[in-house]
């Protein structure tokens, strides 16, 4: 068949523009790893305000299942739990400062979304927390439930998830309410103390951090029992640096691994002559899973041992607020926590 000179054109512009394309896809990813190694520390954004999550302790020490988390892939990739430095963002530009290689990852408490994953060019590589949002009312109110709030003023944070959970779930109910906006979370507790808004809605587990930093005035806050989102927080690493994402991913599930072994900070060095094959994987001592993802072969071993298993980050972090494992838990005690198996 003749082809047109129009069509011939298009062709040929099509096969000249082939090479540049992919030229362009075969260039190298960003290397995060390399860069904290020539760096010497690890730069995690966290929110540095939330106990249980991210908050200094009296010394200074940030504090929370998610510096922990921090600290846990500083260890893999440095062997050193505390060659990490935090670095303090908020829920607006949280994204900004993980695009712009201000940090190296983030986890606050952020949600994984389709829009967040496909529009911002970041990954979500892990779930270290299910949550789903919650409403906080004052016990004196006599509220009992979210179905009695139509009409009442709410607190809520700007740009987050919960923003739209609670428009839709009004929406849908039928209800009405007036949103109070305000950008700090500190902001936000200090007017729903104050009286500024009737509830107070976030994640229920900065609810329950909320409560429990209230100390012996917590009784003065319930907690709603509804849940009406789904809330997977996690950690996220910017998209194309497949090596990292490896690294932070399986970093988490490491720690699910050892606790469905057995295996804690305490007691995970006597695992060494142990002759289980999953065991002997994971300690080092065959495979070369640690070559694999660019790390000495000890690195789930040092993780476990400077920072704990699953269990404990929780217990240490979140036990202490009252906070049950619930969905947390792993897989074969009813939860969510399901690592896929090292080999």
């Amino acid at each position: 068949m003749r082809m047109t000179s129009v069509a011939a054109a298009a062709l040929a512009v099509a096969i000249s523009a082939f090479p540049a394309a992919h030229q362009a896809s075969a260039q190298p990813a960003a290397d995060t790893m390399g860069a904290i190694k020539e760096r010497g520390y690890l730069l995690c954004g966290v929110a540095g305000n939330n106990v249980g999550f991210s908050l200094p302790d009296s010394q200074g020490v940030m504090k929370g299942i998610d510096s922990d988390t921090c600290r846990a892939v500083a260890t893999a990739i440095l062997g050193d739990a505390n060659k990490v430095r935090f670095v303090n963002t908020t829920a607006t530009n949280r994204f900004t400062a993980l695009q712009s290689g201000e940090v190296d990852m983030l986890v606050r408490s952020t949600t994984w979304t389709l829009g967040r994953e496909a529009a911002l060019g970041l990954e979500f590589a892990a779930v270290n927390f299910y949550d789903g949002t919650g409403f906080a009312v004052k016990t004196a109110s006599g509220v009992k439930s979210v179905k009695e709030l139509d009409g009442a003023s709410v607190c809520v944070q700007p740009g987050s998830t919960t923003e739209l959970n609670l428009t839709d779930y009004f929406r849908s109910n039928n209800m009405k309410f007036t949103p109070v906006v305000i950008e700090s979370i500190e902001e936000i507790r200090s007017a729903f103390i104050s009286g500024r808004c009737d509830a107070f809605t976030t994640d229920a587990s900065s609810l329950a951090s909320f409560r429990f930093s209230q100390g012996a005035n917590a009784g003065e806050y319930t907690i709603l029992p509804e849940i009406i989102s789904k809330e997977p927080l996690g950690s996220m690493v910017r998209k194309g640096d497949w090596k990292f994402f490896d690294i932070v991913k399986w970093t988490h599930y490491a720690q699910l691994t050892a606790e469905e072994l057995g295996m804690n900070s305490k007691n995970v060095e006597s695992f060494v002559d142990n002759n289980n094959p999953e065991v002997q994987r994971f300690m080092g001592k065959s495979g070369d899973l640690g070559k694999m993802l660019g790390v000495p072969a000890d690195w789930a071993v040092q993780v476990v041992k400077q920072v704990g298993n699953y269990a404990e980050v929780w217990d240490r972090n979140i036990t202490p607020m009252g906070v049950q494992r619930g969905l947390n838990n792993l897989w074969n005690k009813g939860g969510l926590q399901y690592p896929p198996p090292m080999r």
